[in-house]
């Protein structure tokens, strides 16, 4: 009797807890909430001219993706000027897009923390089974299987989704009259699983290079990619178009 006793308060118990999970994500999570972070800040000196060459890449496996004209159209509300010629432009804007898809949120923020030319963390599950060391044995175990198979059924009706994209963000500004840049490159090159080279060279130019990576999050309540896709596209817009 003490058993069945200890096997229906721990399954009713559980069935609550599972319940609440739910509902707790159903509210929290109702409504769309987009965010945008930069890995490093960048600041341009002011100059009267006011033109910016666009290049923008999408290496993510989401081709279909309108950032050029969200972009070109955000550096014109800051009265931007659009130049098919880098050679003249003040300003070049060169971004690729690394990844877009599922991720929670802490991959996603350290995607952020590791920068500009790091990779992109997965998405990431973790599943855990917890064992209960009681005196009614086989009942509490039962009730526990009960309240996990609930609590799945009940978390696939009602998931916490994220959509992250990840984006490397290169900014360069022309150099003042009689300034010559000096740049020194240095690339790792991997020789097969046991060796390696250094590769290194040296350039001069006339224009400064700034680089940071913009991870952006749409995260809802059984949120669909389509409904998020533009929601993402708007923030790398703003987010590029506000360094000017």
């Amino acid at each position: 009797m003490m058993k069945k006793t200890v096997l229906a308060v721990v399954t009713v118990s559980m069935l609550g807890l599972a319940g609440c999970s739910a509902v707790h994500t159903a509210v929290a999570k109702r409504n769309l909430d987009v965010q945008t972070k930069m890995s490093e800040t960048i600041f341009l000196e002011p100059a009267a001219e006011r033109t910016v060459y666009l290049q923008i890449r999408n290496t993510s496996t989401e081709q279909d993706l309108s950032l050029e004209p969200k972009l070109r159209q955000a550096l014109q509300n800051k009265g931007m000027t659009i130049s098919t010629n880098p050679d003249t432009a003040q300003y070049w804007i060169q971004a690729n897009v690394l990844s877009v898809g599922k991720m929670n949120l802490r991959d996603a923020e350290n995607t952020l923390i590791s920068g500009y030319g790091a990779g992109a963390f997965g998405a990431a599950a973790a599943a855990g089974v917890v064992g209960y060391n009681s005196s009614s044995g086989g009942a509490a175990l039962g009730a526990g299987l009960v309240g996990a198979l609930v609590g799945v059924a009940a978390d696939a009706m009602v998931e916490d989704t994220n959509y992250t994209m990840v984006t490397d963000l290169q900014i360069a500004e022309k150099a003042p009259k009689g300034v010559t840049v000096t740049t020194d490159n240095i690339a790792m090159l991997k020789q097969g699983t046991s060796g390696g080279k250094v590769q290194t060279s040296t350039a001069q130019g006339d224009r400064h290079k700034y680089q940071t990576r913009v991870v952006s999050n749409a995260n809802q309540m059984n949120l669909e990619f389509k409904d998020a896709k533009t929601a993402l596209e708007d923030q790398l817009s703003k987010s590029g178009a506000g360094i000017f």
